[in-house]
């Protein structure tokens, strides 16, 4: 089993073909500019010792000890046993909405992105708590069981995208009857269901469906993310904003939050509603909110003993760009000999 600690240091792998353009391009210049002076025949009379091979030798040895420096820098950490450990915590699900609206960027950098953020600053404040994870917009759709594995769920979190459910809307009923099966029946464990969502495009009397979850022990608590005020749904290709969204008469499609929708549902549910916009009061409302639940003992297994292994990436890293400072971009004598490169 292994992690990796910041994935962020992956994006430096672009270095590398922007290193190679620049050496083609380079050597390109430079072979334009011996050819003003000299013919190819007369250049090996008066570079006789000029190697072709080595500039690539060293290109691969620099690019090669820059990819294990990144990998040094994401930090790969392996876990070395699998054990058996007692915890104490309760079962929370996370209902994550990835309806087109989760697109609007009233809410820095977007509503999507935010709640991605809230849920895994929640899940760093856990300690012992089993945790899973569903996505829904017009339907519901499971993405992660009941788990103590928060790497995974990190993971599941950052794959979240409006896509991910074909038919469009805010279907809270079905996240909170999914969620209603991922607790197990025989589970003494409290539990939590926190509903992340704008609650526009609601459909539905999603406050009785959150009754009847409560009188089977399920605490809803609601969490809006957005803005009042709202926001426009930007449509992006390749990451540029080609236009906004509109409604069937032509006109831009304005959405708000619906905080009313998700009070009510919070209210049903035994549960509360928490304001999104800043992450330091969710998580001390969450907090305060889950201090007062017994905490249920249960076994789950779970890797031990993870350990980072940045140092040999490290090592190797250092060893290429060493081994660089000794190539010579002239011919090697005894390879010359040799000749293994026809040069």
């Amino acid at each position: 089993m292994y992690i990796l600690e910041e994935k962020i240091y992956f994006w430096l792998l672009c270095l590398i073909p922007v290193l190679v353009v620049l050496f083609i391009g380079l050597s390109f210049w430079r072979y334009r500019a011996q050819k003003k002076y000299a013919t190819k025949k007369m250049l090996g009379h008066l570079i006789p010792d000029r190697s072709w091979f080595k500039p690539v030798l060293k290109l691969v040895t620099v690019c090669m000890g820059i990819t294990f420096l990144i990998l040094a820098l994401v930090n790969l950490k392996a876990g070395e046993k699998l054990e058996t450990v007692n915890r104490e915590g309760v079962d929370i699900v996370f209902a994550v909405d990835v309806s087109k609206s989760m697109l609007a960027e009233d809410i820095a950098p977007s509503r999507l992105e935010k709640s991605q953020r809230l849920v895994t600053e929640i899940i760093n404040n856990l300690a012992s708590d089993r945790i899973g994870l569903i996505a829904y917009a017009g339907s519901a759709v499971p993405q992660l069981p009941i788990t103590t594995d928060y790497g995974s769920a990190r993971l599941f979190l950052q794959s979240l995208n409006t896509d991910l459910v074909s038919s469009q809307g805010t279907a809270i009923n079905e996240a909170i009857q999914l969620a209603e099966s991922y607790y197990g029946d025989q589970t003494e464990a409290a539990k939590i269901l926190v509903i992340i969502s704008d609650g526009e495009d609601h459909e539905g009397d999603s406050a009785a469906v959150a009754e009847a979850a409560a009188e089977k022990g399920i605490r809803i608590i609601t969490i809006g993310v957005g803005t009042e005020k709202g926001g426009t749904i930007p449509i992006k290709v390749n990451g540029i904003v080609r236009e906004f969204k509109k409604d069937r008469d032509g006109k831009t499609v304005i959405t708000k939050l619906n905080s009313q929708t998700l009070k009510e549902i919070a209210s049903a549910g035994n549960g509360t509603y928490i304001d999104g916009t800043v992450t330091a009061t969710v998580i001390e409302e969450l907090k305060g909110q889950l201090s007062g639940i017994d905490k249920v003992a249960f076994d789950s297994q779970q890797y031990s003993d993870f350990e980072s292994q940045f140092q040999w990436f490290l090592g190797f890293g250092l060893f290429f760009l060493f081994l660089d400072i000794f190539y010579l971009e002239k011919k090697t004598r005894w390879l010359k000999k040799l000749n293994f490169f026809n040069e």
